[in-house]
C-alpha cells in the first residue's frame, strides 16, 4: 500500500484530483476504485479489512453523547486566552484554534441543515466564525445550535433516523451521517484538550473513555 500525504507530498493533491476528480481526504484508492473515508464501512470493504464487531450506537445514544460533546466544547472554547486564540492548532496546518472551536459546532449545525433538505456537501461544515467573535461568543453559538438539536429531537415522531440524506459521499441513512458528525466533533474536542494542555491549561472536564465509548474514533489525535 502506498500512502500519500496531500499536505507534504509533492503532487499528491493533484494526483487525487486528476485521476479521481476528488478534492477531499481521506481516500483509499485501488486501481480505478476508490472509497471516501467519511464512511468507514465502504472504506474497510475496499481495503479488505473486517469492521470491528461492536454494535453501532443507537440514535438515542448518539444524541446523548453529542450533547456531552457540545457541552465540553463550549467549556473549552471559553478557556482559551485571547493571546492563543489565533494561533495554529498544530504548526504545519493552517487551521486556527478559534476556527477549530467553531468547527466543532458547525459540524452539528450542518447535520440539521441536511436533515432539512440541504445536501451535506464538501465544505458545508467548514468556514470561519465572525472576525470579532471571542471564545465566549463561539461557546454561545454552540449553545444555540444545541438548543436547535433539542427542539429537533423532541419533535421527531420516528427516532430511528432512517431518512436518506444527500451527502457528497453518496445517499446515506441519517443515522450514519449523525454518527459521523458525532464522532467528528468528538475527535476535534480531543484535539482542543491537547492544545489547552500544550499551553499549560487543564481542560475543564475532559471527556472520558466512557463518554466516548462506542464512537468509531481514530486512535491518534491528528488522523
Amino acid at each position: 500500500m502506498v500512502v500519500i500525504d496531500v499536505l507534504n507530498d509533492a503532487g499528491g493533491r493533484e494526483l487525487l484530483l486528476n485521476k479521481y476528480g476528488l478534492r477531499r481526504v481521506p481516500v483509499l484508492a485501488k486501481g480505478d476504485q476508490y472509497a471516501l473515508g467519511q464512511m468507514l464501512d465502504p472504506f474497510a470493504r475496499l481495503a479488505g479489512v473486517p469492521m470491528p464487531g461492536a454494535e453501532r450506537l443507537s440514535p438515542q445514544a448518539l444524541y446523548e453523547k453529542y450533547g456531552m460533546v457540545f457541552a465540553a466544547a463550549q467549556r473549552y472554547a471559553r478557556q482559551f486566552p485571547v493571546e492563543h486564540f489565533r494561533e495554529r492548532v498544530i504548526p504545519h496546518r493552517p487551521r486556527l484554534v478559534r476556527t477549530l472551536c467553531y468547527h466543532v459546532f458547525r459540524i452539528g449545525e450542518a447535520f440539521l441543515e441536511s436533515w432539512g433538505g440541504a445536501e451535506y456537501s464538501q465544505g458545508i461544515a467548514d468556514g470561519e466564525p465572525p472576525e470579532s467573535w471571542s471564545g465566549d461568543d463561539i461557546a454561545r453559538y454552540g449553545a444555540g445550535v444545541w438548543k436547535r438539536y433539542e427542539t429537533w429531537w423532541n419533535g421527531l415522531d420516528d427516532r430511528s433516523l432512517s431518512r436518506i440524506l444527500k451527502t457528497y459521499y453518496g445517499d446515506t441513512a441519517a443515522h450514519l451521517v449523525f454518527e459521523r458528525c458525532t464522532w467528528h466533533s468528538a475527535q476535534h474536542c480531543r484535539q482542543l484538550v491537547a492544545v489547552l494542555e500544550r499551553i499549560g491549561i487543564e481542560a475543564d472536564g475532559v471527556l472520558t473513555a466512557s463518554d466516548l465509548a462506542g464512537l468509531p474514533l481514530p486512535e491518534r489525535l491528528w488522523e
